[in-house]
């Protein structure tokens, strides 16, 4: 009886396996047809949120809003869901799995901290190596005795060379661009050989944008390295934009958007997708913005860094947004 039950493990072994291996391709299949970033906010309290936030040793004090004193949780308990598919359900084995021995960095502004902070939150059971390098730029700033120049056309050889060394890159740059006087890290800008005092932050955000492009084309071998870049992070700072009078910022916002999202698609957008489109080299467009622009609630508002400097309606509560934004990077690494 024994050796009948080895016999008949052994020969349904390879079947079980065959048909896990087509099931997988199917999904991947299917998930390369599908338009992930084309869905709605589904509540789904029983699945979310994907961690808890008290046993996340990595989480930012700014971006964990429960422990700020938020009261409300519906923001925690949504479930973005395309129209199309289902999204695979992360599974921090699997990504373990996928990327064992391999080296993961995210590169941008203080966006890119809150998807790092989240997959750190997402996966910090597992050994993955995951890094996270400020750069609001992507091109490089220097330091002369007449002040600290941003250089549109240059990128800083430190930087790409340490690009270079990673297995899967994620960018993100376009918040900081925003930022001026006291706000901003640079005192002068320089294009070519012109330097300027300011100029029109469209122009040298394209500018730098094509900086890094180039870069990207000239550097980076895409048979051993996987490029994201990650599409413009919505703020809530004006109401009106979402047809609210009565509001005034993301303050008290309890619910996502129902309807689709009714202003028109920022100059920035377009310019980051002409730059994306006219690349040689391969760069997947984590094209979170549409989606993100639904969740005014998602914001730490008067709950970041302990309630008591000011209000934030550009970053995100963890859990959160930034948490589905890192099942869209997993599923794009599946069916990619």
């Amino acid at each position: 009886m024994g050796a009948f039950g080895i016999a008949i493990a052994l020969l349904v072994l390879p079947t079980i396996l065959e048909n896990q291996i087509v099931c997988g391709k199917q999904i991947i299949y299917w998930l390369k047809k599908c338009d992930i970033y084309q869905g709605g906010w589904v509540y789904d309290p029983n699945s979310y949120p994907l961690y808890d936030s008290s046993l996340c040793p990595f989480l930012d004090h700014a971006f964990d809003c429960q422990k700020n004193g938020r009261a409300d949780e519906l923001y925690l308990k949504y479930r973005w869901q395309p129209y199309s598919c289902n999204l695979p359900t992360f599974d921090g084995e699997d990504f373990l799995e996928r990327f064992r021995d391999k080296r993961i960095m995210f590169v941008g502004d203080s966006l890119s901290l809150n998807q790092w902070r989240s997959l750190t939150c997402m996966i910090h059971n597992h050994n993955v190596s995951l890094m996270l390098a400020r750069n609001a730029f992507l091109v490089r700033i220097d330091q002369h005795r007449y002040g600290r120049v941003l250089k549109l056309d240059s990128i800083d050889p430190k930087d790409g060379k340490l690009w270079k060394e990673y297995d899967v890159l994620i960018f993100n740059t376009w918040h900081w661009w925003l930022h001026a006087s006291r706000k901003q890290p640079w005192d002068f800008i320089q294009d070519g050989k012109t330097l300027h005092r300011d100029m029109n932050r469209l122009v040298a955000y394209e500018k730098a944008l094509k900086t890094w492009a180039r870069w990207v084309d000239k550097n980076v071998d895409t048979k051993k390295t996987k490029v994201f870049f990650q599409s413009i992070s919505p703020s809530h700072w004006n109401a009106s934009h979402w047809e609210y009078p009565e509001g005034r910022n993301c303050t008290a916002e309890r619910k996502p958007l129902v309807v689709a999202y009714p202003r028109s698609k920022h100059l920035a957008e377009v310019i980051m997708e002409k730059v994306l489109s006219d690349m040689s080299k391969p760069v997947v467009l984590l094209n979170v913005t549409g989606l993100s622009q639904l969740r005014k609630d998602g914001h730490p508002s008067i709950y970041g860094n302990g309630a008591h400097l000011g209000m934030d309606c550009s970053h995100w509560c963890l859990p959160g947004v930034p948490d589905t934004w890192n099942q869209l990077l997993y599923t794009e690494l599946i069916r990619n």
